[in-house]
Order: structure tokens, then C-alpha cells, then sequence
């Protein structure tokens, strides 16, 4: 019997998963980091590695209980080697270098972005769907507003943002108003009770570019916000969900169609330059409510079929890496086994 035993650690969420060779999932837990870094409106590197290093053990014993499996059942592990917080990726790579050492099993380093593309194939209640042969994928997280085109064992990277990702533009909004982080569901939270008074524009590229920018709007939703009094001030406390006034409400509204309506506009643009079939959308943004309603609409439009993984699966977790992992083991593009370092950077393309 396969078993994978999966770890991430690439920022401020620490999981441990275990995955069959199928695909399904045994046991995925994960560690949130939200209230160490709440307080600095961000994630600090130095604590998200320190937290990493207590949560592991514990998270591990866990994993194997929900599981009902022992350590030594492991046929395989695996691990994020990058992008992400160099420190903070140390920690997990480091403790699956050790366990695939100590059981005399497989070591394979994950891309963290390709176990986000993979995870709207997985499933919370049974095996992973097959991978088809060629598919789209959106990733689009606080660190990442990318297409990539998957096909016959390559990745090409359609279209990238070329300033803030959609989940940090989230984030950089919901700080201006004063509320706290992480910001994007928040926003959503907040916008859902909302109504669009005056759309933002969708930006666009002169040279008609699929590449994504959310930097404009950005600057768009300040100056509104200034303009209504909003503006959160330096050293305001935080403001309250439930005392957001409906002026914001509405403001959130249209900022998070202007998202959701540029992505669409993407998407549309690289159907047309490649006509695919299947489109993966995965990373955080995935958990919006206002996403998960309205691009499945849109591939119903284009005769694409839209996979969504479960909310559980949008943010960080290890059963996503468990399953990148099995496929890279299988497609033998493991090769750099033990030898793998950290990487704050590493480009998916092959």
C-alpha cells in the first residue's frame, strides 16, 4: 500500500497530511498562525518558523491518530521545498528529509504552487479525480495571480500579475479600513452585504496582455475611502466587523467585482488563445464567495469545466503537497530527493 506522507510549511500555516495512492485523503490537519502575526498586520518570517518547529511533532502524532496508520507504514514523504519564506520552509523540509531518512522511504520536494494547481483535484471524501492530460490552472492566493497551461508533462505560464496579487490587494483594502488580518475574509464577509453604487473599473493592458494588476484598484478603493471618511488613521484600533458602516459594505462590493470581473476577463482572453477544457482554481481567493459563484458560471458560458476544491483545501495545507508529491513520484521528477534545497523563488515551468 502507498502511503504518502505529506508537509507544508511554506509561510504562517503548519500541516501534516497522509494520503493512499489513490489520492484520498487519511488525514489532513493544519495549524493556523493568524493570532501570532494579527497583531503585525502581516506574517513576521521569524515567528511563522519558530511556530513551525513547535507545531510539527504534534501535528504529526495527530495526523497518524486520525489516520489510524503507525509512521512506519510510510512508503513515501514529501515536502514544500518553495516558494515561500525561506525559514519557514527549512523547518518542514528539514523534518521530511529526517523522517524519509530514519524510515529508508522516498524524499520528494514539492512546488508549492503546483500542489495548489493539483488540489482542485483532490476530494474530502474519496480519491482524486485523474489528472487529465491537458488543463488550465488559476492560482490566485495573497501570493499569486497566475495561469498556467498544463499539457503532456510540460507547464507554461500564461499570465502572471504584474504588481499586487488579488488575495494581498484583499488584504492591503481590508488594512486601509481599518480591519484586521488577514483581510480577505473579511472583505468578502463584508461585501456580501453590500451593493455596487459605483463599479470600479476593470483594468486592462493597452497591448491587450492576459497578465493581471491590482495595484490600480488599489489606489481606486484609498481614494474612495478617503473621500467617505473611511480611511483607517495610523494607530486607529481596529475596527469591529459588525460596526462596519454600509458606505463600506459598498465599497468592499464593488472592489471585489472589479476582482472577480478582471479575472473573468482573463480567463477569457487565454480561452480564446487556447481553448481549454478544464480549469483547476485553487490558492486562498478560491474560498471567495463571489469567485466560487461566479466562474463556474462563466465556464458553463465557454464550455469549460470549472473544478473547485473544497475551502478546506483553498488555504495551505499538506494533503495538496501529499498529492503533488505522489505525482511527481510517479512521473519521475523526483530526482532531487535529499539533495533539494529552500527556494524563496522557483518558476513552474517545465
Amino acid at each position: 500500500m502507498t502511503l504518502v506522507l505529506g508537509i507544508e510549511s511554506s509561510c504562517d500555516e503548519t500541516s501534516i497530511a497522509l494520503v493512499d495512492g489513490d489520492g484520498r485523503i487519511l488525514s489532513s490537519v493544519v495549524a493556523s498562525q493568524f493570532d501570532a502575526h494579527r497583531r503585525f498586520g502581516g506574517v513576521v518570517p521569524e515567528i511563522a518558523a519558530r511556530a513551525h518547529l513547535t507545531n510539527l511533532p504534534v501535528l504529526l502524532d495527530e495526523a497518524l491518530a486520525l489516520a489510524a496508520v503507525r509512521l512506519e507504514d510510510v512508503t513515501l514523504v514529501a515536502a514544500t521545498a518553495g516558494p515561500g519564506l525561506v525559514g519557514a520552509l527549512l523547518v518542514g523540509l528539514s523534518e521530511g528529509k529526517g523522517l524519509a531518512m530514519g524510515l529508508s522511504v522516498p524524499f520528494v520536494p514539492v512546488h508549492h504552487i503546483e500542489a495548489h494547481a493539483l488540489s482542485a483535484f483532490l476530494s474530502l471524501e474519496g480519491p482524486a479525480r485523474p489528472i487529465p492530460e491537458r488543463f488550465a490552472a488559476l492560482v490566485v492566493s495573497g501570493g499569486h495571480t497566475h495561469v498556467f497551461l498544463f499539457e503532456a508533462g510540460r507547464i507554461e505560464l500564461l499570465a502572471r500579475t504584474r504588481d499586487d496579487a488579488a488575495g494581498e490587494a484583499y488584504d492591503k483594502v481590508a488594512k486601509m479600513a481599518g480591519l484586521g488580518y488577514p483581510g480577505g475574509p473579511l472583505v468578502d464577509r463584508l461585501a456580501a452585504r453590500g451593493r455596487i453604487e459605483e463599479p470600479f473599473a476593470v483594468a486592462r493592458f493597452k497591448d491587450g496582455s492576459p497578465d493581471f494588476s491590482f495595484s490600480g484598484l488599489k489606489t481606486a478603493v484609498r481614494e474612495r475611502l478617503e473621500a467617505q471618511g473611511l480611511r483607517s488613521t495610523a494607530g486607529q484600533e481596529t475596527l469591529p466587523e459588525e460596526a462596519a458602516p454600509e458606505a463600506l459594505r459598498n465599497t468592499f462590493a464593488a472592489f471585489q467585482e472589479a476582482v472577480v470581473a478582471q479575472l473573468e476577463d482573463r480567463l477569457t482572453l487565454l480561452w480564446n488563445r487556447e481553448a481549454f477544457r478544464v480549469l483547476s482554481v485553487s490558492g486562498g481567493v478560491a474560498a471567495n464567495g463571489l469567485l466560487r459563484e461566479r466562474l463556474p458560471r462563466w465556464g458553463g458560458r465557454y464550455g469549460v469545466e470549472v473544478l473547485l476544491p473544497a475551502r478546506a483545501l483553498t488555504s495551505d495545507n499538506a494533503a495538496m503537497i501529499a498529492f503533488a508529491g505522489l505525482v511527481r513520484r510517479r512521473e519521475g521528477r523526483s530526482d532531487e530527493g535529499l539533495a533539494a534545497v529552500a527556494r524563496s523563488r522557483w518558476p513552474l515551468v517545465r
